[in-house]
């Protein structure tokens, strides 16, 4: 019988890491797979500028312009997008079976937002949870309703 990999991601806009199940019975590894940083720079330190000034459209006033976007969550999108690129890689190179994310709700969005359908169809669960911070070896205890450990 094949042994059935999973790979736990646990991420938020700025850290992630993959940890490895090899199937039930086995618990889950105390050495990550792949650890990704990303910028922990605050919206106000990424914008090299302060925002336009325009006239009112009635009378001499001025006023300062809206931003389009905001920088933070831009380098978010950006980080996560890193970390999809890297597990759909490994997922056509069959590195594993299935693909349970831990992540904030934020988070959790936006990686279901991007992640593809071969990928997406590996997904076997997701938890609602900010992790990153916890250790490995207390992850386990958190995953217990989402995998079989």
């Amino acid at each position: 019988m094949k042994k059935v990999t999973t790979w736990v991601l646990v991420a938020d806009g700025s850290r992630a890491r993959i940890i490895r199940n090899q199937g039930p019975g086995n618990g889950i590894e105390r050495e990550i797979v792949k650890e990704f940083e990303g910028s922990t720079a605050l919206s106000r330190d990424i914008a090299s500028d302060r925002p336009g000034r325009t006239f009112d459209t009635a009378g001499p006033g001025r006023h300062a312009m809206a931003q389009a976007s905001d920088p933070h969550e831009h380098e978010q999108i950006n980080f996560l997008r890193e970390v999809i690129a890297y597990i759909e890689k490994a997922s056509e190179k069959k590195s594993f079976d299935r693909l349970v994310i831990v992540a904030p709700p934020t988070a959790l969005g936006t990686l279901r937002a991007r992640i593809s359908g071969p990928l997406a169809a590996k997904i076997t669960g997701e938890l609602n949870k900010d992790l990153t911070k916890v250790p490995v070896h207390d992850i386990a205890k958190h995953l217990v309703g989402v995998m079989a450990l």
